[in-house]
């Protein structure tokens, strides 16, 4: 009987070998370089165990292969492709973006699933249409007095609090502002995030959709699992808030625009229509049609608030943390400031923010140095042969790309590790490759919310900097390290920084 017992247990342990290790030598058989893969784990058991941020092992593997076009690697038990070859990054993201339009994250269409960053190709296409609008410069334009107005708070709240110490963690600070200008800029609502100490909504909130659950490992191990099963990766609370946000607003309003000239006026003058219609791109193609429906405002009211309020939070803190290790290049910062508010007679308008140039530079350098994303992927909608490889991408199968890698390569950025925002000027902005540069990605599914986010964040360095300069305190880091158990790429530790009134 224990023969019998020890042989049943041995074969079970050999079946379960097999089958989370039988796809480990696919890369292999053709001839693709790649790290060797961990039972079960494949390349990431770092990150699936909380090890290291997501990011950090993708560079590590990015860094691993200096000589390598592509990369095979396994997300769990699931090969995939890593890009490092700029030109062939350009060709999935842009030449042939029709094989690769769908980032392969999507997930049951009830319960926020349909909001165009998760959203399938079809689904993409006809919310991207009607939203790009949304993003105008002249729908920017108007949003600038809500930004100004929260912006005018932070710094109050700034300025009562450095009374008391000097020494203040930055990201939870920004945090206040960014989440007062999403609730005030997309849904109308002045939600006293700037002033209030206490664990809110939004709080709770942020924890659930940043920290990441064993259920992305499974999909990872299992491609599309969760649109076929139609499983919510989100507990209950978050559409049930967003649902009931823009439920809230919508009755509030009457159900159309008030001519407020936020995010929710624009979206519910497309609800006026009814139905909205996705881009043909052939004569002989159907036309989709989507029904905007208080779901789908939902969704795009969760994305647009997800978005919207944390990538900007901590890339601000970012710059912070830069701006405070390399003050001569705060001090040009500042000048700037004082120079383009002297100019304008104090006020931060739409051209006043414009003309912020070098903190324009400061900027990209923050997000070439710390993209926030990680990584970039995308799913083939067919069959890819690589161009000028004897490989080919599956139809199904995922292709990621490291921006933290390739933004940190000697290649693309002599001395890397250097906080050098002349990297932007326009001289060097000419000779660089589009795909060397990647915080919002590029093509046609980049980041539709970029321009928001810039100036949601000029506004409150504008301000802050007017009034105050950054330092390093004893609890700065001397060196930046990332939350393993968070998506986003965001400092583990908090970054404490000092802040200074300019007149002491």
């Amino acid at each position: 009987m224990i023969i019998y017992i020890l042989v049943a247990l041995a074969s079970i342990c050999y079946f379960c070998y097999y089958y989370l290790t039988k796809t480990f030598n696919y890369w292999k058989s053709r001839n693709v370089a790649g790290p060797k893969p961990v039972p079960l784990f494949g390349n990431l058991q770092d990150s699936a165990l909380r090890r290291k941020n997501i990011g950090v092992v993708f560079k590590e593997i990015y860094d691993a292969y200096p000589n390598d076009k592509v990369v095979g690697v396994f997300r769990m038990t699931t090969p995939c492709l890593l890009l490092r070859d700029l030109d062939v990054i350009k060709h999935v993201l842009i030449k042939d973006f029709d094989y690769f339009s769908d980032r392969g994250v999507s997930f049951g269409e009830k319960g926020l699933g349909n909001n165009i960053f998760h959203a399938d190709t079809d689904m993409w296409r006809v919310l991207r249409k009607r939203f790009t609008p949304i993003f105008t410069s002249g729908k920017l334009k108007n949003m600038v007095y809500l930004l100004s107005q929260h912006g005018d708070k932070f710094i109050e709240l700034i300025s009562d609090i450095c009374q008391k110490q000097q020494e203040h963690e930055v990201h939870s600070l920004v945090q206040k502002y960014t989440m007062a200008t999403i609730s005030a800029c997309a849904f109308g609502l002045e939600v006293n995030t700037i002033s209030d100490t206490n664990n809110s909504i939004f709080t709770k909130i942020d924890n659930i959709l940043f920290t990441p659950t064993f259920i992305d490992e499974i999909d990872m191990m299992y491609p599309g699992i969760l649109r076929k099963l139609k499983i919510n990766p989100f507990p209950k609370d978050v559409p049930d808030f967003f649902e009931q946000l823009v439920k809230t607003v919508i009755e509030q309003r009457n159900g159309k625009s008030i001519d407020r000239k936020d995010f929710m006026d624009l979206i519910l003058e497309l609800r006026e229509e009814r139905n909205i219609h996705g881009p043909k791109r052939t004569e002989e193609e159907n036309e989709i049609t989507l029904e905007l429906t208080d779901d789908i405002i939902a969704a795009q009211a969760f994305v647009f608030y997800a978005a919207g309020y944390e990538t900007s939070a901590t890339t601000m803190a970012f710059m912070l943390y830069a701006l405070a290790k390399n003050p001569d290049i705060q001090i040009k910062v500042i000048a700037e400031v004082d120079e383009v508010l002297e100019k304008y007679d104090g006020k931060l308008s739409f051209e006043a923010l414009n003309d912020l140039k070098y903190m324009e530079k400061v900027f990209y350098e923050t997000l070439r140095f710390y993209p926030i994303i990680e990584p970039l992927q995308r799913m083939a909608q067919r069959d890819y042969k690589i161009p000028g490889m004897d490989v080919t991408v599956k139809k199904g199968q995922m292709v990621l790309i490291s921006p933290l890698g390739i933004q940190h390569d000697e290649k693309n950025y002599p001395n890397p590790e250097k906080f050098d925002p002349e990297r932007f000027s326009s001289e060097h902005l000419s000779e660089r490759h589009i795909s060397a540069y990647l915080p919002f990605g590029t093509g046609p599914r980049n980041c539709i919310g970029m321009r928001f986010a810039k100036l949601q964040s000029f506004v409150c360095l504008a301000k802050f900097f007017s009034k105050f300069r950054i330092e390093a305190s004893k609890r700065t880091l001397p060196a930046m390290r990332f939350i393993p158990r968070r998506f986003l790429m965001a400092a583990e530790g908090g970054i404490y920084l000092n802040i200074v009134r300019r007149d002491i």
